[in-house]
Order: C-alpha cells, then structure tokens, then sequence
C-alpha cells in the first residue's frame, strides 16, 4: 500500500497502521501462524462449527485491523506503490462474490448454502492475512523476521511429522480431550508405512505447508538467518532443511515427494555457487541415509511412480479431466458457486479444476493471475543492491510457484494450513516488491535530484 524511501537504509518506515518499521504487522502475522500450524487444522471451538478454527478467526481480526489502519492512513505518510498481487487477489475475491451471489439467487438446499458460505468467509479470512502481510512489512528486517519464523516453523511441523512417522502416535489428540474444542483427522497409513500429517488434517496439506516453506528454509540457512553477524549459529539454519527433506521423503506421497523436487530445483539457480555442491550433496546423503535407514520405504517410494498409471486415485484424476465440461456446462463464464462443489458430486483432486467449475472461466483466470503477479513481485527483487534480498525475492517466488504445482496434485484451498500458508507467502511476495522498489529508488533518487537541479539552472 505504501513505500518509503528509507525502508532499506535504516531509518524508520511506516506500517499500515503508522507503527514504526511494521512491528505490530510481524507480531500480528506472527500469531497467525502460530495458530496455523501449531494447532490442528482439525480443530474447531465446537460452537461455532466450522467458523470455530482459532487461524480462520484471527484472519478475520487481521482484516478489520488492516480497514481499520486503512482508513487512518494519511495519504502524505508516504507515495503510493502499485501493488499486482493485491490487485489480482480482490479482483478474484469479486469473481467469488458475484458467482456466490448468483448461485444463492437460483436457491440452493441448506447442505449446500452452509458450505458455500464457510468458504467465503474462509477467503475473507485469508485476505486479512494477505493484505497485512503486503502492506504491514515494509523494511528488510521485518521482511527477514517473518521469513525465519516460517522457517522455524515449518521445521516444527516437519520434525513433529518425522516423529508421527517412527513412532505412530499423532501427539495432538490431546487437543480433542480439551473441553470446547473438537477434532476431526489423524495420521494415516498406505501400504504398510505411517503418512504422518503433523498438524495438518491430510498428509497432501502437511506435505504442501512443509515444501512450500522449503526454499525460504534454504535462503535463510545460505544467508544464515538474515543476520547481520554471519558467524552466529548459522548452521543451525540447516537443520530445518534436513528435516523437511527427510519428511518428505518419508511422506509416501507422490505429491510431496514431486513438491520437494520443485522446490529444490527451483532454487538451485539462486544457490551461491560455493554453496551447490554442498546442498546437492547434502541433499543426496540426506535421501540415501532415509532409505537406507527406513526398510521398504525405497521399494514403496518407487512403486509409487513405477504404477501411477494403474493407482486408483491416478484414474480417479484421469477420469475427472473428462467431466470437467459437463460439470462447467450450467455456468462456464460465472461457475456454479464457490464452495457450492461439495465431493458427493465428484473429488477431483486438483485445485485449478475446482476453481474452473465452481467461479467459471473468469475466476480461473483471475486465480492464475494472482499467481502470476505474485511471482513477478517477488522476482522484482532481482533489481535489489543487496544479495540477500534478491536470494529472498526468489525464494519467494519459487515458493509460490511450488504451491501452484501441488495445486494441481489436490484441492488445496480446502484445508486451511495449505491456503493460509499460500496467502501468507503471497503476501510476502508484494512485500518484497514494495522493500525492493525503495531500495532502488533510494539509489536513483539523488542523481534524479541532480538532474533536475541541473536542469532548473
């Protein structure tokens, strides 16, 4: 929303709410995602349903707090930047509303309307935590502070996976024993083998949360936490790496395992080249030691692949492709409604056919957009002075595009730590842009001044 020249250069920067340098906005996310993936996307305060998850409610307190600053903004506090990801993210929430108004004017049973109106609110929510986090980091330091707490985190969730897994025990089901609250989910199992979920409701969710942090995992372990004494615990950056990559492995997933890929590639252009032969070789003792450590595990990984072309939920994808016409006929250009596709009618298990159907044509495109200006954002980095912000900008970007390859893997706007993850990293990638922008406008802005001195002469 706003940028200030000294952002990047020390001095004092305002936040969407006038505080100094975005503090109450790193606090404000910061709860957020405690609340994300340190409580089961399972759990719901019992009386409110399905609007009882603790991360759905402050999203909404992080939407009125960001209207609220809006409207105390004062228009000379600094110069208005455009911001895409914002743009392309309202744009497809009025896609939503309208194909929800129109599916609520042709009258809809109570089973359905309920839902439909859950998700809405659901979006709402992430919209509070986008909106905060692109207008409320405004400096570097903040930028880098959210970004290690993702990381700290995601390394949590994944080292609670990895004891889900050898294990068998959850190590949440306490949270069903807590009076007001109820859970739903658990860990899972294929072919013998333990499909942890930490606290996520589904193993896919669990797997897309962990690899989308990933490559902002491995900025901050090169960049050794974004510290300005570089010889201060930055090994300890690795560990985080090492767990999410032994996670995944051990995932019995496609899906995570084709996430992981993504994400380790994605970033290996943006890897030091000091630092590539030890992450690729890292990575490379990391994987033979889990297989080598996990009997059988080897042998089921591969025969994921190997018989992808007669699993079931491969065939169940396939067939779904060939029904996409038929369920987007009533309404191509609108869709049937967001969140009015329950699964009794059919699970496609990927997300940009979901949207396809439910907000028709101009809500997908409107949602490839969004992904699209929010890897752009973050790609405007690459125009920063300082290496560690371009290594973030495409952090994040990779992030984001991670997210979009695993959308296709399953309907990922259905379990909340896979959206909230999203749109906090989305958020993030409009930051950056903003950060970025100043600190290129901090480096042109005295010869700019010049000329135009010289010019007035």
């Amino acid at each position: 929303m706003y940028s200030a020249h000294s952002s990047t250069t020390g001095m004092p920067a305002r936040g969407i709410a006038g505080t100094r340098r975005g503090g109450d906005a790193v606090t404000m996310l910061t709860v957020y995602l405690v609340l994300l993936l340190g409580i089961p996307s399972g759990v719901v305060i019992t009386p409110l349903g399905a609007l009882g998850r603790p991360s759905l409610i402050w999203g909404l307190v992080l939407l009125v707090w960001w209207v609220v600053a809006r409207l105390q903004t004062q228009g000379f506090d600094a110069e208005p930047v455009s911001q895409p990801v914002r743009f392309t993210f309202i744009a497809f929430v009025m896609v939503v509303l309208v194909s929800f108004a129109a599916a609520m004017l042709r009258g809809q049973p109570d089973d359905q309307a309920s839902p439909a109106l859950v998700a809405v609110i659901r979006l709402l929510s992430w919209a509070g935590v986008l909106l905060v986090a692109v207008d409320g980091i405004r400096t570097m330091t903040d930028l880098a502070t959210m970004v290690r707490r993702i990381g700290i985190g995601a390394g949590l969730l994944a080292a609670l996976g990895l004891l889900q897994f050898f294990t068998g025990q959850a190590f949440v089901d306490f949270f069903g024993t807590i009076p007001g609250l109820s859970m739903a989910g658990g860990i899972q199992e294929r072919a013998g083998v333990i499909r942890s979920t930490g606290t996520a409701i589904h193993p896919l969710e669990y797997a897309t949360a962990i690899n989308t942090a990933l490559p902002l995992v491995i900025a901050a372990a090169i960049t050794r936490g974004f510290r300005s004494d570089r010889t201060h615990g930055g090994l300890w950056w690795w560990l985080p790496v090492g767990l999410i990559t032994v996670s995944s492995l051990v995932a019995v997933s496609r899906s995570a395992i084709i996430g992981f890929a993504v994400a380790v590639i994605s970033m290996i252009p943006a890897v030091p080249g000091r630092y590539r032969a030890i992450v690729i070789s890292a990575g490379a003792l990391f994987a033979a030691a889990t297989f080598a450590f996990v009997p059988g595990l080897l042998s089921t990984t591969l025969a994921l692949f190997s018989g992808i072309a007669s699993d079931p939920s491969t065939q169940s994808r396939t067939t779904g492709l060939e029904r996409i016409p038929e369920f987007m006929s009533p309404s191509p250009v609108i869709g049937s409604g967001f969140g009015l596709f329950l699964p009794r009618y059919y699970i496609f298990d990927n997300q940009w056919v979901l949207v396809a159907i439910e907000v028709g044509i101009l809500g997908l495109l409107a949602f490839a957009a969004f992904f699209g200006a929010a890897i752009w954002s973050a790609r405007r980095a690459r125009h920063s002075s300082t290496r560690d912000m371009r290594l973030l900008g495409h952090a994040l970007a990779a992030s984001v595009f991670n997210v979009a390859v695993l959308f296709a893997f399953f309907d990922g706007l259905s379990f909340p730590i896979a959206g909230g993850v999203l749109f906090l990293v989305a958020g993030l990638c409009g930051s950056v842009r903003a950060i970025a922008d100043s600190d290129v406008a901090s480096r042109t802005w005295p010869t700019g001044r010049a000329r135009i001195a010289a010019g007035n002469e």
